[in-house]
């Protein structure tokens, strides 16, 4: 059964709804932090911090796109924005999906992507396994 991961925007997020070019942006930031570490480490550490490259097929164009593995122990990383209404609020989300062949690489990248992205836009995160982690600013 495939398992999903939620970024909710919620009040004192960084932005109120997310675009799914917003999003690679935020992947191609995450993509360019991660070489420029590697640069100072001496070693190609963006292949391996990020063994994906970002994919879109045409019946998900606007919804949704996916993350495919380059190597063995990485396959696919589904992203897609949407909204969803609570009592007379709507929010905004980023939903990141395993599909059932995930590997545990997968599981791995996108917990660490996810928690990347809900620390960049100050939102809440309900991780893979149900937990929720808190990135906003709460009183």
């Amino acid at each position: 059964m495939a398992q999903s991961a939620y970024i909710y925007l919620v009040d004192g997020s960084a932005a109120s709804a997310l675009t799914l070019d917003e999003l690679k942006e935020h992947l191609d930031r995450y993509k360019e932090q991660t070489s420029l570490t590697g640069r100072q480490l001496g070693w190609d550490y963006a292949a391996s911090a990020f063994p994906y490259s970002v994919e879109t097929k045409p019946e998900g164009e606007g919804k949704w796109f996916y993350l495919k593995g380059l190597n063995p122990l990485y396959k696919y990383i589904l992203f897609g924005v949407g909204t969803k209404t609570e009592g007379d609020k709507e929010k905004a989300y980023v939903q990141v999906t395993l599909p059932d062949d995930a590997t545990h690489g997968d599981k791995s990248k996108g917990n660490e992507l996810c928690k990347y992205l809900a620390r960049r836009l100050k939102a809440e995160l309900r991780l893979f396994n149900g937990r929720t982690m808190y990135f906003n600013p709460r009183k």
